[in-house]
C-alpha cells in the first residue's frame, strides 16, 4: 500500500516556532493527526492554536524539556497511555548554547538536549513505533555535522568548550544515530533517515553570544530560508510516498546526498549507540 500520511498519527518535538511548527502546520494540512511537543504550556497552547486554525481540525500538545531525562520519560508515557499508535516521530527538538553548561543529570547541555534526547524518547517510544509499522522516523541534523568531531574521552567539551564545537558534535551524532538506526530496524517496516533543513531563519541561534548578533543579522539573515522553506525536507521525509522503503540515509535540500566520513562510520555510530545507552540509562 502507497504511503499516505492521512490520519497517520505524528509527533513532533520542538513544535513551539520555526521549522517544528512549519512542518507541524503542513502536516497537519495534509491531513495527519498530529501532537506537538512543547517546553513552555502558554507557547505549546499558542502553537496548538495556530495548527489547529491553519488545518481545521484538533490538534493536541504534550510538554517537555529536553534538558531533563526524567521530562523525556514523563512524556514517552504521556504519549503511550493517550495514542495506541505512532506512525512518524519527528525528533527536532534542539538549541545551543554560548557557555558550556550542564544538565540536572550531569551531562553537557547541547549534547543532552540535541542528541540524547532523541535517542531516549526514541528508544522509549520504539515498539509502540514499530507496532504501527510502516512508519517512519525523521531526525533533523544540520550540515554543520561536518565540522563535527566525537571525542568519547571528553564528550562534554570539559577541556575546551565552543558553541560551533559542541553544536557540530551533537549534530554529527544526530547523522550517526539515525543511520545506526535505520541498520537496527531492517526488517520492522520502520525506516530512519536525516536532514539538514538548510539555513533556516529560527530562534535557535538566541542562545549565542552577543558579538555574533549582528553577524548571523547583517551577514547571513538575507540568505536565511523561511521556516516554512525549511520545513519542507522534514515534511518530505515524513509525507512524501517516494520514499517508501528509503532509510539510513541523509538528507540536504530534499535530496539523498553523502554525510561527512565520520558520520558513513558504522563502527562509531555503534559505539556511541552504546555510549549513548548508559549516559540515558536503558
Amino acid at each position: 500500500m502507497e504511503w499516505n500520511i492521512r490520519d497517520k498519527k505524528v509527533l513532533v518535538t520542538g513544535a513551539t516556532s520555526g521549522i517544528g511548527l512549519a512542518s507541524a502546520i503542513e502536516l497537519a494540512r495534509m491531513g495527519a493527526d498530529v501532537v506537538l511537543v512543547g517546553r513552555d504550556p502558554n507557547r505549546s497552547a499558542s502553537a496548538r492554536d495556530q495548527v489547529a486554525s491553519a488545518a481545521g481540525k484538533e490538534v493536541s500538545f504534550l510538554l517537555c524539556d529536553f534538558s531533563s531525562q526524567k521530562s523525556i520519560r514523563a512524556l514517552a508515557k504521556d504519549f503511550l497511555e493517550r495514542h495506541d499508535r505512532l506512525d512518524v516521530l519527528i525528533n527536532n527538538a534542539g538549541g545551543v548554547n554560548k557557555t558550556r553548561r550542564v544538565t540536572e543529570d550531569g551531562i553537557e547541555a547541547t549534547f543532552a538536549v540535541n542528541h540524547l534526547g532523541y535517542f531516549l524518547l526514541t528508544n522509549l517510544l520504539l515498539e509502540r513505533i514499530v507496532k504501527s509499522a510502516p512508519a517512519r522516523i525523521v531526525t533533523v541534523a544540520s550540515v554543520g555535522h561536518r565540522r563535527g568531531t566525537m571525542d568519547f574521552d571528553d564528550l562534554g567539551f570539559e577541556r575546551g568548550y565552543s558553541i560551533m564545537g559542541a553544536y557540530a558534535r551533537s549534530k554529527l551524532a544526530n547523522v550517526l544515530f539515525a543511520s545506526e538506526l535505520g541498520r537496527r530496524l531492517t526488517g520492522t517496516g520502520v525506516t530512519s533517515n536525516s536532514l539538514h533543513p538548510g539555513a533556516v531563519d529560527t530562534n535557535i541561534w538566541s542562545g549565542a553570544p552577543g558579538w555574533a548578533k549582528p553577524i548571523i543579522s547583517v551577514l547571513l539573515k538575507p540568505f536565511f530560508l523561511s521556516a516554512e522553506e525549511g520545513g519542507q525536507t522534514i515534511v518530505q521525509l515524513a509525507a512524501s510516498p517516494e520514499l517508501d522503503g528509503v532509510t539510513g540515509r541523509y538528507f540536504e535540500k530534499k535530496r539523498a546526498v553523502s554525510p561527512a566520513k565520520l558520520a558513513q562510520d558504522t563502527a562509531l555510530g555503534a559505539r556511541l549507540w552504546d555510549v549513548s545507552a548508559k549516559m540515558v540509562g536503558l
